[in-house]
């Protein structure tokens, strides 16, 4: 319910009658909670007009600022917040009143009051990879059942396609990039790119076996990799309730949709170390910030990357690149450690910005530099 419960007073406001007939004549054929809902919706918007601009009295009196804003900038300042769908409802629901009454009490502007961009956008929760557990049961079955479903969503799961692409794949979308090297061409999806997808023996077998099942089916050939006896939408259905069967076969419960792969495959490429910009190539994206939402960083990745780091530490001076040859023996092999320590303070001074530390440096470096050409110049002894 998204009534303010501290508003149960009785609502006394001069257009309380004209939002009831707008009401009426909007939820007619709604439901009764419907119905209620936007009685709700009004009351509290008729009680902050009441409180915050006691002197309106009629719908010409209303404007976008500052009553309208005002009551925007309210419903943001909620506390606790209030989740965006309801915010976005709300807004919904005033809009289509305010055009209502702007048709039944013949005041147009009030049609203009709420724009489409004041309402909110529902954020998109992306499919999640699946837990390691649930992929490898989901691959072990469709291994077994090795039909030409199965071996559809076996290569999105090992190419991270979309679903919508893998049908629209042509017969002959493996090509040979080099000795033992092969990628698939995956055709302009979803972004309207091509692009080539890296694969290994285990992809090339699942596609020679599409093509097994493709030349059995008596559809007459049209240059696609999967036959449609029906439309694309339609393909796809079918194919995302094969899925949901394979799921429940193997006792997972919820719906698995198609997507999960994509996202199964972007983040163990990561796990794997392939470099975030090429995971972007691998799926197509053209911002990184949609790759971001892909991959998922679990603790154990973090637990391998702290091991990982502590195992092989990163020291804030570089590697001297001078040889690690045995120094020489008296006043030479002196000179020859001063070298190494100007060339690694010299190449550690290079990576800072202007500033005192980089001063400090500079100095200590001549001060090095005068001690060598004075140790060159002595003579022996």
């Amino acid at each position: 319910m998204i009534v303010n419960p501290s508003r149960q007073a009785p609502l006394e406001h001069p257009l309380r009658g004209l939002f009831a007939r707008a009401i009426e004549d909007l939820t007619g054929a709604l439901s009764p909670g419907t119905a209620r809902q936007y009685r709700g919706i009004v009351r509290d918007f008729l009680f902050y007009l009441g409180d915050k601009y006691p002197e309106l009295h009629s719908l010409e009196q209303l404007r976008r600022d500052p009553h309208i804003l005002g009551w925007l900038a309210h419903l943001r300042s909620h506390q606790p917040p209030l989740a965006v769908t309801t915010v976005l409802i709300r807004i919904l629901v005033l809009r289509g009143i305010l055009q209502r009454l702007a048709w039944t009490a013949q005041v147009p502007e009030l049609a203009w009051l709420l724009h489409r961009e004041d309402a909110p956008r529902r954020p998109k929760r992306l499919p999640r990879p699946l837990p390691v557990e649930q992929d490898e049961a989901v691959q072990q079955e469709l291994l077994r059942r090795n039909d030409l479903a199965a071996n559809v969503f076996l290569l999105l799961r090992h190419t991270g396609m979309r679903i919508g692409e893998a049908v629209d794949l042509s017969i002959d979308c493996l090509h040979c990039c080099g000795p033992d090297q092969w990628a698939i061409l995956v055709p302009l999806g979803k972004l309207k790119t091509e692009r080539m997808v890296p694969v290994d023996s285990f992809v090339c077998q699942i596609v020679q076996r599409l093509r097994f099942f493709r030349s059995f089916d008596p559809l007459p050939q049209d240059g696609r990799l999967i036959a449609r006896t029906f439309a694309k939408d339609t393909l796809i259905r079918k194919l995302r309730d094969y899925l949901h069967e394979v799921c429940h076969s193997v006792g997972i419960s919820g719906r698995i949709v198609p997507h999960r792969m994509r996202h199964t495959y972007a983040t163990q490429m990561l796990r794997s170390g392939v470099t975030f910009p090429a995971v972007m190539k691998l799926l197509g994206h053209k911002s990184a910030d949609m790759t971001a939402l892909y991959v998922e960083v679990a603790q154990t990745d973090l637990q391998r990357e702290f091991h990982q780091a502590q195992s092989q530490p990163r020291h804030i001076a570089p590697r001297s690149h001078a040889p690690l040859t045995s120094p020489r023996p008296g006043l030479d092999g002196v000179i020859d450690s001063l070298l190494v320590a100007q060339h690694t303070l010299e190449t550690f001074r290079r990576t800072l910005d202007n500033g005192h530390p980089r001063r400090r440096l500079d100095r200590l470096s001549n001060r090095l530099i005068k001690i060598l050409v004075k140790s060159a110049s002595s003579p022996p002894d």
